[in-house]
């Protein structure tokens, strides 16, 4: 843990006994985000260029990308003190509002020699005017109805260079949405169908339980929350329109009350899926909760939770010492970035501070905080929409996600491999998938694959779903070798920090079966050792990562990597290993363990026993509880608890 860079106030045990932290650190942040971006940005503060690698749209985009998210802070920052009268802190709106003005005047004139490129069909400026739109909206009193008449005519008249303008097939659909309601409500040109045409498009991609896809396909990920919530709630709040507002409460509900189990008792939110360099944006649905009335949590928990994920970069280290923020996790690292994204593109983490837009006496502020659900007791939460189980446990305040739903395939890489951050089956608060090229390419940690004397190994591409139950979830993946076809069908049953992996492999003669669990990092080289039946990879903090052979495999080992993994430069993960395949189809059982615990993998090879049936897996667990696991033509669930309880079935 690093000491922060930013000048924060005294902590407040009382109102605030999880974090310390109040509503004034979150503005001290903001604050310290604000400032440090100004050294980069052109003398009319129309573009901000940031330092860093150059996104893929280009320089002039990179620097109207740099103005409109920080804009869309600066909004956060003045919204809420504005609207509450509080003089006392208007010197540091005034400055920002006097700023950001100059920006848009500047901007917006297309002889200026910073003006902002037009808005064309999927271009970048689409999804930056979605930015400047909001803010606007949000300080409309104090800026965008103060602006010279001239100006707001030329700001009204970029904006609406969305009108009709083709987007991508995914959250993209919302950005016209939110520009032309601000339009509308400025009597600007807008056009109603490409409004109700957005709104409508993503119905598509609803699949229950309050979740999104973020397009077609199985895109679950961040994207749920910070933007396929966000936007539409965003667009309600700017129409007024009560009935589709009822409707997008409604879905936030239900997703928040699963959402709150993302993240760790240190605050760290789970890491899976894209943009991840967005960081505390994670937490933006959560304040919208509150914003919109929809919140299913008390106040001092949304609090709690939001508090604790923006304490946790600010004591590692983010931003950086220049007050910035880089491309990565903790520090810079781009093997987990997107092509697209450039040096301004992290600071779409301003939507962590939604939350400034309520005001100091509002209850989400005042009330004291309120334990997290993992602060309470061990979590086990099955999410079928995206087909997720997470589990939490308290005692090391650890939460991991199962993924059997989320894929991305139809955004596979064109180098045929898979995304690590989306074809994993474990993710969690604590560990991050290797991301090196090399790392790849071998694609051990979170991944029961088949490889090829050859090295080919098997990709899970395309998840096919099986279910999700209770404690339980299984899908399969199809692959093709050079030896031949591939099929694996995966269970993953799971118990306070094991996960009980279950495998069902179809593939040639002479291949391996290889299994891994989570990839621990650290500055430093982690530890390792392995047994007969076992692996185990352990970190300084205590951390342990370890695969425990329960039939089937015959081999463990350690896999290593350098560069490769957004949480450290030196990484290692705990695998199994079945040589020699004897072709046809055969079952596997792994135990699979992150904890913060002592760990013995040899006593958990004694104390967990599998026995196998042909497709069924019988597992006994020390205290007398049974699960038995059936996989193939007609997969069943059945959990038999130690003290006589009734039984739980799937399929019921």
């Amino acid at each position: 843990m690093r000491v922060p860079r930013i000048p924060l106030p005294p902590t407040d045990g009382i109102g605030s006994p999880y974090t310390g932290w109040t509503r004034a650190h979150w503005e001290a942040v903001a604050d310290h985000l604000l400032e440090a971006v100004v050294p980069f940005a052109t003398p009319d503060f129309a573009q901000i260029r940031l330092p860093g690698r150059t996104g893929r749209a280009g320089l002039e985009s990179d620097g109207l990308e740099g103005f409109a998210r920080t804009f869309l802070l600066a909004a956060c920052r003045i919204g809420g003190i504005k609207r509450a009268g509080d003089a006392a802190t208007g010197e540091v709106e005034d400055r920002l509002l006097e700023r950001y003005a100059r920006g848009l005047a500047a901007g917006t004139d297309p002889g200026h020699r910073h003006a902002w490129p037009q808005i064309s069909d999927c271009s970048q400026q689409l999804v930056e005017a979605a930015s400047i739109a909001v803010a606007l909206h949000e300080t409309r009193p104090w800026l965008f109805d103060r602006l010279d008449p001239a100006v707001r005519e030329r700001v009204v008249g970029w904006l609406a260079g969305v009108i009709g303008k083709r987007t991508r097939n995914s959250n993209w659909a919302l950005f016209p949405v939110v520009i032309e309601q601000f339009l509308a409500s400025v009597g600007g040109p807008h056009a109603p169908e490409d409004i109700e045409g957005g709104l409508d498009r993503i119905e598509q991609w609803y699949a229950g339980d309050g979740w999104y896809t973020d397009g077609d396909g199985q895109s679950f990920d961040y994207y749920a929350g910070w933007a396929m919530h966000l936007y539409p709630l965003l667009w309600a709040r700017m129409s007024g329109d009560e009935d589709r507002g009822a409707l997008y409460r409604e879905r936030l509900r239900l997703f928040l009350s699963g959402y709150q189990h993302f993240f760790a008792a240190d605050g760290a939110p789970i890491h899976q899926g894209r943009s991840l360099c967005y960081r505390f944006a994670a937490v933006s649905p959560l304040w919208l909760g509150e914003l919109s009335g929809a919140g299913p949590l008390p106040p001092g928990r949304t609090r709690r939770i939001a508090s604790g994920a923006l304490r946790h970069f600010v004591e590692r280290g983010v931003p950086d010492s220049r007050g910035l923020l880089s491309l990565g996790w903790y520090d810079r690292f781009l093997p987990s970035t997107q092509a697209y994204s450039g040096p301004a593109s992290p600071y779409w983490a301003s939507k962590a501070f939604l939350g400034l837009l309520l005001p100091p006496d509002h209850p989400v502020w005042t009330a004291r905080e309120e334990g997290a659900p993992i602060d309470e007791d061990d979590q086990v939460v099955a999410l079928p929409a995206p087909g997720w189980i997470l589990h939490g446990t308290r005692h090391d305040g650890v939460v991991r996600l199962l993924n059997h739903g989320s894929d991305r395939a139809r955004h596979q890489s064109p180098d045929g491999m898979d995304d690590p951050h989306y074809s994993r089956i474990a993710y969690s608060t604590h560990t991050a998938p290797e991301t090196g090229e090399e790392a790849r390419r071998r694609a051990v940690d979170g991944h029961v694959a088949v490889h090829d004397r050859d090295g080919a190994v098997s990709r899970r591409r395309y998840i096919q779903r099986i279910g999700v139950f209770d404690r339980f979830a299984a899908s399969a993946y199809e692959d093709e070798l050079p030896s031949g076809p591939v099929r694996v069908e995966t269970a993953s049953v799971v118990r306070g920090p094991w996960e009980v992996r279950i495998s069902r492999v179809t593939a040639s003669a002479g291949t391996t079966v290889r299994d891994g669990g989570h990839s621990l990092a650290h500055e430093s080289r982690p530890t390792a050792r392995s047994g007969d039946a076992w692996s185990l990879v352990t970190r300084p903090d205590g951390l342990g990562s370890a695969m425990v052979a329960l039939h089937g495999y015959q081999t463990a080992g350690v896999a290593r990597a350098a560069s490769a993994n957004a949480f450290g430069p030196c990484s290692a993960a705990p695998c199994l290993s079945a040589p020699d395949h004897p072709g046809g189809t055969t079952i596997h059982a792994s135990l699979a363990v992150l904890t913060g615990d002592r760990l013995d993998p040899a006593a958990l090879a004694e104390s967990v026993r599998a026995e196998v049936d042909g497709d069924q897996v019988t597992v006994r667990f020390p205290d007398g509880e049974r699960v038995e696991v059936t996989l193939g033509e007609r997969p069943a669930y059945a959990r038999h608890p130690a003290d006589a309880a009734e039984a739980v079935h799937w399929p019921g």
